[in-house]
C-alpha cells in the first residue's frame, strides 16, 4: 500500500459500512416499516450478506494481484455458478439461459487470453472464483426472501451482515490506518456505487428473478473494460475483443427470456426460507 492509499481490507470495510449506515437512516426517516422482516427472512439476509462479506474481501485481494480487465472477466463467470445454485435449490434455469452461459463462460475465458510474454497469477485467480462462486449464492438467496419482502429491506439486511464481516476482517487482518493525506474521494464514490447497485441489484432480483439479474449485471464488466482501456492504458488482444463481442450478445439476448414468475419452491436447497403469514400490504402503509 503506498502513501495516501487505501487497503483493500479498508476499502470493503468503509464502503459497505457507510452504505449500510446511509440507508438504514433513509428508512429511519422515510419507511420505517421497511425495518420489518420475519425471523427466516432475516436469517436469509444474515447469511447472504455473510456471504458476500467473506467474497468481496476474496475479490478485492484478487483484484489486487491481476490485471483489472483480466480480474472482472473472471468474476464474469458468476452466472454459471448461480445456474448451480438454482439447480440445487430446485429452479432450473431455461434453455436459452444455458445458451447465455455458455456464451459468456467462454467470452470470459477469451478476455483472461493476455498473449505471449504475459502471465496471470494463479493465486488472483482462485480468489476471484472464489469470490463469484459466493456471490453467486447470495442471489438465490435473497430471491427467496425477495418474494414478498421489499427490495431496501432485503438491502439495508444484507449490507449490515456484510459489515459484520469485513470490519472485523480489517482489523485483524490490516493493522495500517489511512495515511493522513489519502483522498477520501474514491471511497465515498464507491460508497454511492455500493448503496445504488445493491438497491437496484434486489430491485432486479425481484422482478426478473436472480439469473437473469445476474447475466444483465455482467453488463458492468464491459463498462469496466471500456474505463480500463480508456483510463488505464490497457490494451486488449484479439481474442479479448472477440470474448467482449461474445459478452455483450450474451447480454442482448435477455430480449427473448420469458417473463420470470415468482412461485414458492417447497423443495430445494433454500426450501426452509418461506414467508409466514402476514398481510400482503404491510409494507405500503
Amino acid at each position: 500500500m503506498g502513501p495516501g492509499e487505501f487497503s483493500p481490507y479498508a476499502v470493503v470495510a468503509l464502503r459497505t459500512v457507510m452504505a449500510a449506515l446511509l440507508l438504514v437512516f433513509l428508512i429511519a426517516i422515510f419507511k420505517r416499516q421497511f425495518l420489518y422482516i420475519y425471523p427466516a427472512g432475516l436469517i436469509g439476509c444474515l447469511m447472504a450478506g455473510g456471504l458476500n462479506g467473506i467474497g468481496s474481501i476474496f475479490y478485492y485481494v484478487g483484484l489486487s494481484k491481476l490485471n483489472a480487465s483480466v480480474a472482472q472477466m473472471l468474476y464474469a463467470l458468476y452466472p454459471f455458478f448461480v445456474a448451480f445454485w438454482l439447480q440445487l435449490d430446485g429452479q432450473p434455469p431455461s434453455r436459452l439461459t444455458y445458451i447465455r452461459i455458455i456464451i459468456a463462460s467462454f467470452s470470459a475465458f477469451l478476455l483472461t487470453q493476455l498473449g505471449p510474454g504475459n502471465s496471470i497469477d494463479l493465486i488472483g485467480v482462485a480468489f476471484m472464483l472464489v469470490s463469484a462462486a459466493l456471490y453467486a449464492l447470495h442471489l438465490p438467496i435473497n430471491q427467496r426472501v425477495l418474494f414478498d419482502v421489499p427490495a431496501p429491506t432485503v438491502t439495508v439486511y444484507t449490507l449490515i451482515a456484510m459489515s459484520a464481516i469485513v470490519v472485523p476482517v480489517y482489523f485483524i487482518f490490516d493493522h495500517s490506518l489511512p495515511a493522513s493525506d489519502a483522498s477520501w474521494l474514491p471511497v465515498i464514490g464507491l460508497t454511492a456505487v455500493t448503496f445504488f447497485s445493491r438497491l437496484m441489484l434486489f430491485l432486479g432480483v425481484k422482478n426478473i428473478g436472480g439469473m437473469q439479474t445476474a447475466l444483465l449485471g455482467l453488463a458492468e464488466l464491459l463498462v469496466a473494460i471500456f474505463f480500463s482501456y480508456l483510463l488505464l492504458g490497457e490494451t486488449l488482444t484479439i481474442w479479448q475483443w472477440l470474448g467482449t463481442a461474445g459478452l455483450g450478445a450474451s447480454l442482448l439476448l435477455v430480449w427473448f427470456e420469458k417473463p420470470a414468475t415468482h412461485p414458492v419452491h417447497t423443495q430445494g436447497l433454500l426450501s426452509w426460507l418461506q414467508p409466514p403469514e402476514f398481510p400482503a400490504d404491510f409494507y405500503k402503509h
